[in-house]
C-alpha cells in the first residue's frame, strides 16, 4: 500500500538514501531540506532514478522552532494525512557552544526539539492514517553521553560537542519512549513511535564542525578508512537507511512502539542514567520550550 512519507534532512546522506528507496517502492515521498536549490536537484534526481513523480520537497531551517511550525503548516496545506514521519535531520556541531534564534543550544534545538515539535504538530495528521509511524533518528553514541545534568537541559555547562551530541541522542530515545507511553494512555492504537540508529556510516556527517583536534582527527580518519575497501570500517548511507526503511514499511512492526532499533531489529539502549523521573523531566523541558509553537498548525 502506498504511503505518504515525510523525511527531514533528506537532501544528503542517510536521509537521501532513505528517500530514494522509498520512492523506488512507489510511496509518496516529501523530502525536507534547508537549501531550495539542493532540494530541487535531489528531488529531480530521485524522480529520474525511480520514475516516481510523487516526490516533492519542503524547505525549513529546523534550528528555528517557528520554521518547524511553518514546515508543519506547509505539509498540512498540501496533504490530507501522514503515514510516516521520519525525523532524520540532525548534526554534531562545534565545541564552541552556540544557541538558536530561540535561545536553545543548537544541537538540542535540531536533534531534540525540532523533531519533538514537528511530531506534536503532525500527530493529528498521523492519527488519520490507518498505520501512522513516527521514526526518530538517535545514535549509538548515546551510550557515551555521561550522566545528564537534569538542571542543565540547555547544555550551558558542556564544552564538548561530542558530549552534547551524545546527550541529545539519549534524550531522543527517552522522548520516544515517553511518546509511546502517552499514545497508549490516550488510547491511540494506530500510531507508533520508535527510535533508530544507523550504525557507523560513511557520510560527511560532522566533518565540517570543530569538535576539538582529537575528535576532529577521529572523524576524518574514520571517513578515510571507510573509503578504502580493504579496511572498510563504515557502512554506506544505503545500509544506514535500511532500519528506517524497515520501520517505515514492514508489516512485522505493526503496533510495535517505544523501542530502540538498529540493523532492523530491536536493541537495548543504555539505561545507565535512565529513570522514569529523568525521562519525565526531559519531556517536560521540551514541552515547555515548544509550547508557544503548539498552536494549530493549520492556522
Amino acid at each position: 500500500m502506498k504511503k505518504t512519507i515525510l523525511i527531514t534532512g533528506a537532501t544528503d546522506g542517510i536521509g537521501k538514501a532513505t528517500a530514494m528507496v522509498l520512492a523506488q517502492q512507489g510511496h509518496q515521498v516529501i523530502v525536507h531540506g534547508r537549501n531550495r536549490e539542493k532540494a530541487q536537484r535531489v528531488v529531480a534526481e530521485i524522480r529520474t532514478a525511480t520514475g516516481n513523480q510523487q516526490v516533492t520537497f519542503l524547505i525549513a531551517d529546523l534550528f528555528s522552532l517557528r520554521a518547524v511550525q511553518q514546515l508543519a503548516k506547509q505539509f498540512l496545506a498540501q496533504n490530507d494525512h501522514l503515514d510516516v514521519l521520519i525525523n532524520n535531520a540532525g548534526a554534531v556541531l562545534n565545541n564552541h557552544r552556540a544557541v538558536s534564534i530561540d535561545g536553545v543550544e543548537k544541537m538540542m534545538a535540531l536533534n531534540v526539539l525540532a523533531p519533538f515539535l514537528l511530531t506534536q504538530l503532525l500527530l493529528p495528521s498521523l492519527e488519520k492514517s490507518s498505520d501512522g509511524r513516527i521514526i526518530n533518528m538517535s545514535s549509538a553514541s548515546h551510550r557515551a553521553s555521561g550522566r545528564p545534568d537534569l538542571n542543565d537541559l540547555n547544555l550551558e555547562k558542556d564544552n564538548s560537542a561530542q558530549r552534547r551530541y551524545s546527550l541529545s541522542k539519549l534524550f531522543v530515545i527517552w522522548n520516544t519512549q515517553h511518546q509511546a507511553k502517552l499514545l497508549k494512555q490516550q488510547g491511540v492504537q494506530n500510531v507508533t513511535v520508535n527510535a533508530s540508529h544507523p550504525g557507523a556510516i560513511a557520510t560527511n556527517f560532522g566533518q565540517d564542525s570543530d569538535k576539538g583536534w582529537l575528535v576532529n582527527l577521529v572523524y576524518k580518519v574514520a571517513i578515510k578508512l571507510a573509503s578504502f575497501g580493504p579496511l572498510r570500517t563504515m557502512a554506506t548511507p544505503e545500509h544506514g537507511a535500511a532500519t528506517n526503511i524497515y520501520l517505515a514499511t514492514s508489516e512485522n512492526v505493526d503496533g510495535i512502539s517505544g523501542l530502540f532499533w538498529g540493523d532492523a531489529k530491536p536493541q537495548k539502549p543504555s539505561t545507565r542514567y535512565y529513570s522514569a523521573t529523568a525521562e519525565q523531566q526531559v519531556w517536560d523541558y521540551c514541552q515547555a520550550v515548544v509550547r508557544p509553537f503548539l498552536s494549530d498548525a493549520k492556522h
